[in-house]
């Protein structure tokens, strides 16, 4: 007999279940046990179908559930709605499909509130500002507008300027940065990413800890942390001593408080985003954080088209490389590009990979294209918001 129970088992080194064939073989052992070796059992006898249909099946489906709710308990090895489920131990929740979110410069009179304010740019697209906004002594105010429209709404800098809903007192809008564009329900995979980092909250250095909290923001997709520690300004142009976030999605207020809950006294903050926090003593801090600029990543593949290639499989070789390229890290971190490499692995991942052969393979930026990687600035994130255009296939 191939195994001695068809039941999992638990021990030091986890847990495991038989695999269906030896389940098969322990219940056509049994059988043959009762009702003799020379029972018929080929695959076409109705007896056969029993074991298998009726009863191995079943077993190897409940002992597939089993180790399914196991893995469940952890962050590493859950999936689906246990993920969601296990996560929440460290105060996170799926990322739920979303609205594209902008930063906007409000300006007007000190003290005017605007309710339920709602602003419009060049598309005619509406953003709705945040339930009220004060504007505080200095007469201007960042805060974080939310698109009316589900889905990737694209908002270039400058374009969401018109004032939909007039305010006395409430004078001009504009936004400084791109829209982030809305995002899909989060993936098993992002989400155990996000808890990981989460963890850096009690983390060992300060850093970290700043970084888990901005994760923790609600909304937050991308987050790409820089310290300069030195006297003097780094690489990236950046004053000395300070350190630099760039933060894709979330609210900008509530990032800004994560951020200064987080850093330790003295450590300056440094972008392009500004937005005034209030401590516990009343006084007023400018925490900085950039928002990314998008760069427009284009790849054109010349394929030969073996038996079976059909334009399906096309269609999924465009959108695992847009795939690849929307997940790259902000400031292409660590490498600093879009690899060309990893974008052709992507290519060539797909299902069907061997109805095809890639002869030729070009990323470009607007830079021209790349030699083959596509450099990224530090604040800057390659972006193919439409795959069948973006990603442009040559068959011969």
């Amino acid at each position: 007999m191939t195994i001695t129970s068809v039941a999992p088992v638990i021990d030091a080194s986890g847990i495991r279940a038989p695999a269906f064939s030896d389940v098969l073989q322990y219940v056509i052992e049994k059988y043959q046990g009762i009702y003799g070796s020379d029972v018929y059992l080929g695959s076409d006898s109705q007896d056969y179908q029993f074991l298998v249909a009726g009863i191995a099946t079943p077993i190897n489906d409940l002992n597939a559930s089993i180790l399914a709710a196991y893995s469940n308990f952890s962050p590493a090895t859950a999936q689906n709605a246990g993920l969601s489920s296990v996560v929440k131990i460290n105060g996170l929740k799926r990322n739920t499909p979303t609205n594209s979110t902008v930063d906007q410069v409000i300006v007007g009179i000190a003290g005017t509130v605007i309710t339920n304010g709602v602003t419009q740019d060049s598309n005619s697209n509406k953003w709705s500002l945040p339930a009220s906004v004060t504007i505080p002594p200095s007469g201007t105010i960042t805060v974080t507008a939310t698109c009316q429209t589900v889905g990737a709404i694209q908002a270039g800098i400058g374009t969401v300027n018109q004032i939909a809903t007039p305010t006395y007192g409430w004078q001009t809008v504009t936004n400084l940065t791109a829209a982030a564009a809305g995002a899909p329900v989060e993936t098993d995979s992002q989400l155990k990413a996000r808890q990981a980092v989460s963890t850096a909250l009690p983390s060992r250095t300060v850093l970290e800890g700043t970084v888990g909290a901005v994760w923790a923001v609600p909304g937050v997709t991308r987050v790409t942390p820089y310290e300069n520690d030195t006297k003097v300004a780094d690489a990236n142009g950046i004053p000395g001593n300070n350190i630099y976030l760039v933060v894709e999605g979330g609210d900008a207020t509530a990032i800004a408080q994560a951020i200064a809950a987080k850093k330790t006294p003295g450590t300056g903050t440094y972008g392009t985003t500004t937005v005034s926090v209030t401590d516990a003593y009343g006084i007023a801090h400018p925490i900085s954080f950039y928002r990314p600029t998008y760069d427009a990543i284009t790849c054109a593949i010349t394929l030969k088209a073996l038996a079976g290639y059909t334009t399906s499989i096309g269609t999924a070789i465009q959108n695992a490389v847009a795939a690849y390229v929307n997940a790259v890290a902000i400031g292409g971190a660590p490498g600093g590009t879009v690899e060309w490499d990893s974008a052709l692995s992507a290519a060539k991942s797909v299902a069907g990979s061997n109805t095809f052969r890639i002869t030729s393979f070009t990323l470009s930026g607007p830079g021209g294209a790349g030699t083959p990687d596509v450099p990224l600035a530090f604040n800057h994130a390659g972006q193919m918001l439409t795959p069948s255009s973006a990603v442009t296939i040559t068959v011969t």
